[in-house]
């Protein structure tokens, strides 16, 4: 008869009769949770001392973490199981100020007349500057005019290192930042 009142399988009202005289009334909630589990502070506190770890350190085959990375590292960590997606992984580092940079990759020429060639530049762009002017032929023209107007002060190259004095250099620069 309570089947047909509820419009529900006899089966189903038998079970939750049977939960009913074993728990009471808290069978009646059944406490369904969705989404991850929850984040412990010891489980915050491990993902950002594992995002400030080199991955290398902890046998991973790159130098820098990315949100995707880490979230399968911290998944897959036989040490320690930490369940978090990318955009909740996000918001604890942001939480913490950890952010993720784009890598920055960059190599440097092999050309033999490298130097030579930036010397030249450097050197029509100084001649530009100063308004001494050479003949009026359509490549000049086109330079100058795609070229900065006279007095425009030439950049700086103090404070720019070099990262290595080979002729053929790369580098990346570093990944999480505070």
């Amino acid at each position: 008869m309570i089947a047909r009142l509820v419009h529900a399988d006899e089966d189903s009202v038998r079970q939750v009769i049977h939960r009913f005289n074993e728990m009471g009334m808290a069978s009646l909630d059944p406490r369904w949770a969705g989404g991850r589990p929850r984040i412990t502070p010891d489980d915050e506190a491990f993902i950002v001392a594992t995002a400030y770890t080199r991955p290398t350190k902890l046998g991973r085959p790159f130098t820098c973490w990315s949100l995707r990375k880490l979230a399968e590292f911290l998944a897959a960590n036989p040490a320690r199981i930490v369940q978090v997606g990318r955009e909740r992984l996000r918001q604890l580092l942001h939480k913490h100020q950890i952010s993720f940079q784009h890598t920055k990759t960059w190599k440097e020429s092999t050309d033999p007349d490298r130097e030579a060639k930036l010397a030249r530049i450097e050197d029509v762009i100084e001649q530009f500057r100063t308004g001494c002017s050479r003949s009026t032929s359509s490549a000049h023209w086109r330079s100058a005019h795609t070229m900065a107007p006279a007095g425009y002060p030439r950049p700086s190259r103090r404070g720019c290192r070099r990262t290595t004095t080979s002729s053929m250099a790369s580098g990346t620069s570093t990944a999480a930042t505070r």
